[in-house]
């Protein structure tokens, strides 16, 4: 099995992009026998799809787990639903900024993440962090490389979606970067673990 974890180059004048640092710790970290490549993506809305495409070409994965970043939100969140629509409050890297556009021109108007999202909650829960599923990727880069990645998958047998993550710090209620890094793991091994949401998770059906 392999699995391809993505995140973002920094943007809006960061310095870094947590969910990068943490795409890539999780991945030299791994331990278990599945392959886990990260690749960074660009926070541009034109090259984002098809710096995601050539990672999909290149390494020909099994899971696909596309990591951004949701200032505000307190804990991981694993989306559902990645809409056909960029709208950007800010400018993306190189400068541009969709309004009222479609990420695929003539495409569905959303796709479900076929990743199992509340097995992938629970599996965070059981380790002791905050999560929750989210049903809304916003308009963005973000959103926009969700629905190009479920775009791009629809059909074939790679399961793929998206999870955002918080800012790490040290204040009441965030995470740390050892504390994310513990939580996307499980995120992954979950989705390796559980092909749909259609499982026994903690005894319960999730």
């Amino acid at each position: 099995m392999r699995v391809l974890l993505t995140g973002f180059e920094p943007f809006a004048g960061a310095a870094t992009n947590p969910s990068w640092d943490v795409a890539r710790a999780v991945a030299a970290a791994w331990s278990r026998p599945e392959e886990v490549h990260a690749v960074q993506l660009p926070c541009v809305f034109a090259s984002a799809p098809e710096a995601l495409a050539d990672a999909l070409a290149t390494h020909d994965p099994d899971v696909v787990v596309a990591l951004g970043l949701a200032p505000g939100r307190v804990g991981v969140t694993p989306e559902r639903v990645a809409v056909n629509l960029a709208d950007a409050r800010i400018a993306d890297n190189a400068g541009a900024q969709p309004r009222d556009a479609e990420v695929v021109p003539g495409g569905p108007a959303a796709y479900f993440t076929t990743l199992p999202v509340k097995a992938a909650v629970a599996a965070v829960h059981e380790a002791g962090l905050a999560a929750s599923v989210s049903l809304t990727a916003g308009s963005y880069v973000c959103n926009a490389t969700f629905y190009a990645l479920q775009h791009a998958t629809a059909g074939t047998g790679t399961r793929s979606g998206f999870v955002h993550v918080p800012d790490v710090g040290d204040g009441p209620g965030q995470m740390s970067a050892r504390d994310l890094e513990r939580a996307v793991t499980a995120v992954v091994r979950a989705c390796l673990d559980h092909a749909t949401d259609l499982a026994v998770v903690g005894g319960e059906v999730s």
